[in-house]
Order: structure tokens, then sequence, then C-alpha cells
């Protein structure tokens, strides 16, 4: 089959990017595919971090067609007949935000007006975590043009009846961030970080209030009152900082967090998943997270607050715990119960049968079941 994808991708950077190479490299296997990413992803005064753009070589790379401007309505056309003129009998768009719904509806239209190809949307949000006057018109001007709907998680599906009425749709979580490598000794990753501590926890991933990081410091504060746990936190801060760190003085944490406030790259990933005993996601909301599935890839227990699609993929008392969202108690007795039990080991072991069941295997046959049905 000939298929095309669009989407953030190599050299961009981030969860979408990252999840449209590894989906790349998955349907090439079989299929004739191009990926189509954005040439601007968005308008400079909009991006919140530093760049935009994978500073290092990364076994994501993957041959893209950076074409698309998201903002440029002659590149849309532009980039619909590059995509007509391929002949594809199936097009992927990555949908997450609806600033693109007229970039990604506008090309949709013109593809379905010149072309039998069907149409998927991977939906990672439809409803975005920070809500803005005009949403609900950008998001349904794409998803009405599309034909089949793949919800990354329950919420996502539920959102998705709010837009599109009987939609064609397979549910399919999203599967393991295998891009980072496999996890290495965790004395090697704790001397490459230059850590000495025995009990050390992972936020990881670029910072926003809906990420709960100021629960999780108000949470470390209870716990450092039963035992020492050293927290790294590892990630960009899409938003002012001052609020963190005025938590952090306020608790006196100063010594117990390790703040890494630049994009971690592709190839040290690994070192700071690999020396923690946890990944912590204190969310406040969440649709689903990259962030479990890169743990589901190291093998690393969760302990999370139980929003969008987190708790289908983390098994409380299994994998993880899963608690009330927005609660520094219950956040912190969790991780308490997690040193107090011993549950490394037994998590992590259980983390393993995951990383089948959340393949990009298993992924695209779910994928090409719903189109063949």
């Amino acid at each position: 089959m000939k298929i095309a994808i669009v989407s953030p991708a190599y050299p961009l950077r981030g969860g979408i990017a990252h999840s449209a190479g590894l989906l790349y490299k998955e349907l090439a296997k079989d299929h004739e595919v191009i990926l189509i990413t954005f040439k601007r992803q968005y308008p400079n005064f909009l991006f919140p971090g530093k760049s935009q753009i994978e500073s290092e070589e990364t076994n994501n790379k993957i041959s893209t067609e950076v074409i698309l401007d998201s903002i440029n309505p002659f590149n849309w056309n532009y980039t619909a007949n590059r995509i007509i003129d391929y002949k594809p009998e199936l097009v992927i768009f990555k949908h997450w935000l609806p600033f693109f719904g007229p970039c990604y509806g506008w090309i949709a239209r013109k593809i379905r007006k010149s072309s039998a190809a069907k149409l998927m949307a991977v939906c990672h949000n439809i409803i975005p975590h920070e809500k803005r006057i005009g949403d609900k018109t950008l998001s349904k001007y794409f998803l009405k043009k599309m034909n089949y709907f793949i919800p990354l998680s329950d919420q996502v599906k539920k959102d998705l009846f709010l837009f599109v009425k009987n939609p064609v749709y397979k549910l399919l979580p999203l599967p393991v961030f295998s891009l980072f490598g496999e996890r290495v000794d965790k004395e090697e990753a704790k001397n490459n970080l230059k850590l000495t501590n025995k009990n050390i926890l992972l936020f990881f991933g670029f910072i926003r209030d809906y990420k709960g990081l100021d629960v999780l410091i108000e949470a470390l504060a209870l716990v450092r009152k039963e035992m020492d746990v050293k927290l790294i936190v590892a990630g960009e801060f899409y938003e002012p900082e001052e609020k963190y760190l005025s938590l952090i003085s306020k608790y006196h944490l100063e010594k117990y967090i390790i703040l890494k406030k630049d994009f971690i790259p592709t190839s040290e990933v690994k070192y700071y998943f690999s020396a923690s005993d946890a990944v912590v996601l204190p969310y406040k909301s969440a649709t689903q997270s990259g962030i479990v599935q890169v743990a589901v890839n190291f093998c690393k227990p969760v302990i999370a607050t139980n929003v969008g699609g987190i708790g289908e993929v983390i098994e409380d008392g299994k994998t993880g715990y899963v608690v009330d969202k927005e609660n520094p108690e219950k956040l912190a007795q969790a991780i308490i119960r997690f040193y107090n039990d011993d549950k490394e080991k037994e998590f992590s072991s259980n983390m393993k049968s995951l990383k089948e069941k959340y393949s990009w295997q298993n992924f695209v046959k779910g994928m090409f079941e719903l189109i063949k049905a």
C-alpha cells in the first residue's frame, strides 16, 4: 500500500515527532511510505521552548519531506498537490492541537476532492490541555474531513464523539517509545549523571502547569519527612519557572531537587530513566502520555495521577501506583509506600509484558484492521 503521513517529524523534536518517526519505520517494513513534515510548525512567538529542531544526530533520523508551513495557505495547496501526485491509498494525519485544524483541514479537503485516498486521523488529543477561543471550530473543520480515527485513549475517544457523529474508529493506546534505546546498568547511569544518592525519582518532559510539577514538589516535601529521596526534574520550562523555584525555596528542597532545564538529547534519555527508581507523573489533566511509554520501554515503575489514559496503561499495585490528582498527600503516600514495600523490582518485572502489548507492530495491525473492516 502507498501511504502518506502528515505530522511533525525529524528534524523536529518532541513526542509527536518521535512517534511519527516510529510509525513511519513500522509501516515502511511492508509498505511504500512518505512522511510530510513542517518547515514551519509554529510561528516563533507561539512556541514556548528554546528550539523546535533536534540538536543532535538521533536514531529517529528518517527520510522526511520538510515542506509544510502551518500558516501559509498557498503552501497548503502545494503540499496537498504533492500528496495527490504521490497517489497514496491512505493518508495519516497526526492530530493534537486545534491550531493545525485549518492547515490539515484544507489539505484533507483537496485530497478528498482529487483522489480516492482514505484519510485517517491518529488523535493524541481532541480537546487540548490549554483551551483557547475557537478550538472547537478549528478541530471540527479538520475532523469532519476524516474517514477513520485512531484515538489513543478512552478520554480521546469520548472527546471525538463530541465532534463527529458516529465516527469510524479503533482505540489503540500509544505504543512504546523505543527510539531511546535500552536501559543501562543503574550504577553506570548514576555515574554518567554524577549521582550518588540511593533513592532517585524522575519527573521527565517539558514543564507546563497541567503536568503538575508543583504538586510533586509539595509531595516531595512530605516524603522528605519520612525518608531520603532525591528528585530529578529533566525538561524545558514551557512557562515561567519562578513559581516552581519559589516552591522549592519555600520547602527548602534546593539540595534535593536536581533541575535539568534544557531539552534532554535523545542519546542521554536512557541515563535519566535507568538511574531512577520510578517515574512520577503528577498530571492535573491528560489524555495519554508519551512519558508513560518511555517508562514502559525502560521497564520503570510509574507513580501517577488517575487522569486521562494513564490509568489504562499503568495498573495500580502491579506496574506502579495511581492516585487522585492534585493531592500532594496521596502522592507522597504512594511514593513512601513504593520505597517501604521495596516495589521497584516487582513493578519493573511486571512492566516487561507491556513492551510487547504496546508494540508498534500491534498498533499498525490495529490500523489496518480498522480500514479493512
